[in-house]
This record gives C-alpha cells, sequence and structure tokens, in this order.
C-alpha cells in the first residue's frame, strides 16, 4: 500500500500558504502546517481534518534554525516542501529605508527558506521523488521604487532556487519557483504599511481582478502534480490587470 505523500507548507496561517495547505490536501497529500501563529494552523488544521483530509500543525518560526532542526527530525522521507513564509515590511526608498527592516525580510524570506530547505533535504531526497517550492515574486525579478529591501530579499529567494536547481542536479528533487504579481491577501500589504489599511487598500485601488491567494495556490498545486520528470523551473503569474510591477491598469 503506497503511503500517502507528505508535504510541509510554511507560513500557512494566512493567505497564499493557507490556500495551498487547502489545495495540496484536496490534491491527496498528508499536510504539515507551520506558522509562529499555532492558533491559526490548529484551525485551519481543523477545518482539513473536517474536510475529510489529513492535516498536523506545528508552531515553527523558520528563523529559529534550532527549532527547525528539531522540526525535521519528525521525517525520515518527504514528497514536498513548500517555502511560503515571508513577506515585505515597508516602502521607504534607499535613503531613508530602516535597516531593520530590511534584515528581517532578508532573515524571514532568504534565511527562512534555506533553513527550511536545508533541514529537509535529506527527507526529500530520500523520498526518492521530492519537490521542493520556493515562493518568490515578481519582485525578485525586477526592481521598483519603494521596494528596495523587499527587492533585494525575494532576488535572493530567487538565487538560491537557481543555485539549489544547479547543485542537486542528479537527484530526485525538483526546485519550482513560483513568482506572483499582484496578489490580494488579508494581509500582506496592511502587515507591509504596519495595520494602515488606507495605504494598504492604495495598492489595489482601481484594479479589476488582483490575484488571489486561491490563484497562486493552485498554480502550485498544478506544477507540483506534473510527472515527476517535468520541472518548472520559473513559473511568473500576474493579474490580466498587471503588464510589469510598474505597469497596473487601475479603472480610477
Amino acid at each position: 500500500m503506497t503511503a500517502t505523500p507528505i508535504a510541509v507548507i510554511t507560513g500557512a496561517s494566512s493567505g497564499i500558504g493557507a490556500a495551498t495547505a487547502r489545495t495540496l490536501a484536496a490534491a491527496g497529500y498528508r499536510v504539515v502546517l507551520t506558522a509562529r501563529r499555532k492558533d491559526r494552523i490548529e484551525a485551519l488544521a481543523a477545518e482539513i481534518t473536517e474536510a475529510g483530509h489529513e492535516a498536523t500543525a506545528y508552531a515553527l518560526d523558520v528563523t529559529d534554525r534550532t527549532a527547525v532542526d528539531e522540526f525535521a527530525t519528525a521525517f525520515r522521507s518527504l514528497a514536498l516542501l513548500v517555502n511560503n513564509a515571508g513577506g515585505a515590511l515597508g516602502a521607504d526608498p534607499v535613503a531613508s529605508a530602516d535597516p531593520a527592516d530590511w534584515r528581517q525580510m532578508y532573515e524571514t524570506n532568504v534565511i527562512g527558506t534555506l533553513n527550511l530547505t536545508q533541514a529537509l533535504l535529506p527527507a526529500l531526497t530520500a523520498s526518492g521523488d521530492g519537490t521542493i517550492v520556493i515562493l518568490s515574486s515578481t519582485a525578485a525579478l525586477s526592481s521598483y521604487e519603494g521596494g528596495g529591501g523587499y527587492v533585494a530579499a525575494k532576488h535572493g529567494e530567487h538565487v538560491l532556487a537557481e543555485t539549489l536547481r544547479l547543485e542537486i542536479v542528479g537527484t530526485p528533487v525538483r526546485v519550482i519557483e513560483v513568482a506572483p504579481g499582484m496578489v490580494k491577501t488579508d494581509e500582506f500589504a496592511t502587515t507591509r504599511f504596519r495595520g494602515d489599511t488606507e495605504k494598504a487598500a492604495k495598492v489595489y485601488a482601481g484594479v479589476d481582478a488582483p490575484l488571489t491567494a486561491e490563484d497562486v495556490a493552485d498554480t502550485i498545486g498544478w506544477a507540483v502534480t506534473r510527472p515527476s520528470h517535468v520541472n518548472i523551473d520559473l513559473l511568473v503569474v500576474r493579474p490580466r490587470a498587471q503588464a510589469s510591477n510598474t505597469k497596473v491598469h487601475r479603472t480610477l
């Protein structure tokens, strides 16, 4: 009897992470939900379980390497790791940005991804058919004013994905990067602007149908369920209203 494949999703307490957990559970994975907010992931795990799927919640800070290494001991074999934990802080120009914001973004987006990837790579390899997803952003591919720290962090993730793919070619592990453009979730812009809902709303003002968390989760679900010999190196997904990071059609 074939064992149910296990998928670890970081940053699963809300937004894209939570939507991805639901999508992968419905696709037949036993999902392991990680995030710092224990109550959120426990509620999501209960929801997924009630829907007839398998889910476990594990409170985890991806920047805490000791905690990550302890978490990794639970897995001898692992089918899928979705490195989703991350986020943006501030939108200040380089000349006046707070270095602490840049440091925090780098620690969460880049070092967090590095920590989980290093810790779980042996289990992914042992599975004989492992997949690593790195959720970057179109910010990883193109700069924009006010985005220096976030662009730098997401570019770091992009380079991590490219380099890892080169280094582990020939092993039974795929490295997939998904780079979303404008995604409207409950928390991303609000967190970036430190709870200022007015500023957060302006990001999406007049934009006809920005991406949703479910759109990105569907994209991830498609990429990881391709045949094992097919690697989606980089998948850029934007709403139709967005042509680039700086070119967005607004009906205002």
